[in-house]
């Protein structure tokens, strides 16, 4: 493992340590309490920001402005504006992308090698939803019934949207939530995550650049059991939109049931990457180490359990090893970093305390390990890319979410027990498969329970492709068309003509 050295830090101008207020219904105000919170960049230490610190009487204020605008002026702006405000965003997107990466680097801590990779992916989403504002529509559906009577269905926005992100990609998931409602006509509060809140904000104030009405999207910091928790229970919010933890994902769907809000979930995983004998192995070492150690582990459909067929397990495990071994960790500024920051001591703690229970299981840990406190590091939440050989099925380290760069290797022999154990776990997220035989890839991708099976590859995305999860991962989807009917509603209409 390469350790990167200490580094000049470049003060963002959104991230010089200075406060930033909440945006309801377009002014940038204080939170009613008066109340802030630090955020500090996991590399180092440093204050970036103080920010507003939102509750529940900032979450009334920013869901009355957002049904303001829903019944107001917002109701009557047609599909081509629409289409017009969002291709706006997207050019002042383009226009600052670097600043923009810059900023999800020093708040979570992925390396710029990561976030600059986002471009593409960033500026497709905003482009995509633009498209799709245009080509929704109902349907005229020839009925049964005696008579003239002519039935039709409208595509409705479904009102006032709560959106609840977490930390570990900033900028994807702003978009991934603001981007959808705008398209449909719905008005959207945000509430970012505690840990990394400076790049919604920022994102909020080029949608106010793009000429976004006010009370359209508005950005709310805060803790999820106070600004979280308010706007998930909030009796004025028709959707909830929620990516995180599955274990905030129930408490989300128990606080909808008092006026039985629409709720899309986007949860947690503990992904099965498999790799066959006659696979690509030049290519599946990286892919599968990768599928792992990007971001710090910190994906939630990252392939965490990898099962390996027993023919070449010693060695493909051997080799995942010495790659993770070679990648750069460091500060995520430093553009050879491959590897960052965990994002906060407390996910430090969890990813540790994972690393402890493995040995202590009987795994056997063939790279990484522990923390990385060496030199420069030593400020930061660094863990080393992890590698246990000799996992079972029935530890901790192969059941339960770690978030964090650690790989369970687990061996296989025969294809029908592998579906069935790559299938025994609570979650269905995502799914890898490595294999030079199609009718294999098909067959075994066909039995998999997870939303996305990638076949040689591995995190593949596109804002055409659908994105969720099956199980204890949650329900709806993000991308695609599917993406946009979670925020419509479907009204049938009917006329007698005689």
């Amino acid at each position: 493992m390469a350790v990167s050295q200490a580094i000049p830090i470049t003060r963002h101008p959104f991230a010089n340590g200075s406060y930033k207020q909440m945006l309801i219904d377009g002014k940038w105000v204080d939170a009613a309490s008066g109340k802030r919170f630090e955020t500090r960049n996991p590399a180092t230490g440093e204050l970036l920001a103080t920010v507003a610190e939102g509750d529940k009487e900032d979450i009334d204020r920013a869901v009355a402005a957002a049904r303001r605008a829903f019944e107001g002026p917002w109701s009557k702006v047609k599909p081509f504006e629409r289409q017009n405000l969002l291709l706006r965003l997207a050019d002042l997107v383009e226009k600052n992308f670097d600043e923009l990466s810059q900023l999800d680097t020093l708040d979570m801590g992925a390396p710029l090698s990561r976030t600059r990779a986002y471009r593409l992916r960033a500026i497709g989403m905003l482009r995509y939803y633009a498209g799709q504002t245009t080509a929704i529509h109902g349907e005229t559906i020839e009925n049964s019934l005696p008579g003239e009577i002519f039935s039709y269905t409208l595509k409705e926005p479904i009102g006032v949207v709560g959106a609840i992100i977490p930390w570990n990609g900033p900028l994807s998931a702003t978009i991934w939530k603001i981007g959808p409602a705008i398209a449909t006509g719905c008005t959207v509060v945000l509430k970012p995550a505690e840990e990394a809140p400076l790049t919604s904000l920022r994102i909020a104030e080029l949608a106010m650049e793009a000429g976004i009405p006010p009370g359209v999207v508005n950005v709310v910091p805060g803790y999820g059991e106070t600004a979280g928790a308010a706007l998930a229970s909030h009796h004025d919010v028709d959707k909830v939109a929620f990516t995180g933890s599955h274990v905030t994902g129930q408490s989300i769907i128990r606080a909808s049931a008092g006026n039985l809000k629409r709720v899309s979930l986007e949860l947690g995983g503990k992904s099965p990457d498999i790799v066959f004998a006659d696979a690509d192995l030049d290519a599946a070492v990286p892919g599968a180490a990768m599928a792992v150690f990007a971001n710090s582990g910190q994906i939630c459909s990252a392939g965490t359990r990898l099962f390996v067929e027993q023919a070449i397990y010693e060695e493909f495990v051997g080799r995942v090893a010495e790659f993770g071994k070679k990648l750069q960790v460091g500060n995520g500024l430093d553009p050879n970093v491959q590897i960052g920051p965990l994002v906060s001591e407390q996910q430090l703690e969890r990813v540790t305390g994972y690393l402890d229970i493995g040995q202590r299981e009987g795994a056997r840990a063939l790279a990484g390990g522990g923390r990385v406190t060496e030199g420069a590091l030593s400020k930061g939440f660094f863990v080393s890319p992890t590698v246990f050989a000799g996992v079972q099925d029935n530890m901790r380290i192969a059941q339960e979410e770690i978030f964090g760069p650690v790989i369970s290797a687990i061996a296989f022999k025969d294809m029908d027990e592998l579906v069935k154990r790559a299938n025994n776990t609570t979650f269905g997220l995502g799914s890898g498969l490595w294999t030079r035989d199609v009718t294999k890839a098909h067959a075994v991708a066909k039995r998999l329970r997870a939303g996305s099976v990638w076949v040689n590859c591995y995190q593949a995305m596109d804002p055409a492709v659908p994105f969720g999860g099956y199980k204890m991962s949650g329900y709806g989807r993000e991308s695609g068309k599917q993406h946009v009917e979670e925020y419509l509603n479907v009204k049938a209409v009917w006329i007698k003509t005689a």
